[in-house]
């Protein structure tokens, strides 16, 4: 554990060394992550803004939940997203052979190699938009409901990490996995626009449980706002560990399975 830290401390040095290289490398994502924020902040506006109640929840409820998805969504960008999406291409092109043969778990390095400081204001940002949302609630903050939401927050980024982690190992045993990251990016911006809780029966069981985008946002929400139970936490809890497991499992197996494109 201690020589994964030191080792994750170098990578990260060497990757910011080589961005504030390019000085562009560093403040364009952060233009343009920006950008993007503020045009979803706007759609979310026009859809929501003269909508009243969705299941319950009103227009505070709305922009905590949309706060909330951009929190973990900025969260995915800075650490490990341009690290994950590179794997189908280091499969293709034989790249993964060079950190299968170094003495560091390949996994954690690919990871952890392109971390994204133009996407950190964005978490401010977020965070601005949960705040008004929760003053949009006229709910007084409970350090019981804060600690839950934090705890889950941290829980949903992992499980973004295990979906996209588990769509790219599919480039083991394909030669594209174009048309599975297309689906990926529906159900994203699905997710992204409706709650969670507007789902119910088949489509309910879907983003739930087989594609579970749909509780990424909505159980942190509803731990701040206090309308999560204890079974809802556990059941988020849950589906993290069974799909890290899956994640974990795929890779081990993708790599076992694995041919040099080199060879």
């Amino acid at each position: 554990m201690k020589d994964n830290f030191k080792f994750l401390t170098e990578l990260m040095k060497l990757r910011l060394s080589h961005i504030m290289t390019f000085r562009l490398g560093f403040f364009g994502p952060f233009f343009i992550d920006t950008s993007y924020f503020l045009v979803q902040l706007f759609a979310f506006e026009a859809i929501y803004g003269h909508v009243d109640k969705i299941r319950g929840w009103g227009h505070g409820e709305i922009l905590v939940f949309v706060g909330t998805f951009s929190l973990i969504n900025a969260l995915n960008m800075t650490i490990y997203f341009f690290g994950v999406i590179s794997i189908p291409e280091k499969i293709q092109t034989g790249e993964l052979d060079l950190y299968l043969t170094k003495p560091v778990n390949p996994l954690l390095r690919i990871t952890f190699e392109k971390i994204n400081p133009g996407s950190i204001p964005l978490l401010a940002f977020s965070a601005c938009i949960i705040a008004y949302g929760m003053k949009e609630t006229d709910m007084g903050f409970s350090w019981s409901n804060i600690i839950k939401y934090l705890f889950l927050v941290f829980m949903m980024t992992i499980l973004y990490y295990d979906m996209e982690l588990l769509i790219r190992c599919f480039a083991f045993f394909v030669f594209s996995v174009n048309n599975l990251t297309k689906i990926e990016e529906t159900a994203i911006d699905l997710c992204l626009k409706i709650p969670g809780i507007a789902f119910y029966g088949i489509y309910k069981f879907i983003f739930y449980c087989i594609l579970p985008y749909g509780i990424i946002a909505t159980l942190p929400t509803q731990a701040l706002i206090g309308a999560l139970s204890v079974k809802g936490l556990f059941f988020g809890a849950a589906i993290v560990c069974i799909f890290t497991f899956f994640a974990l499992s795929f890779w081990s197996y993708g790599v076992h399975r694995y041919e040099s494109a080199s060879s």
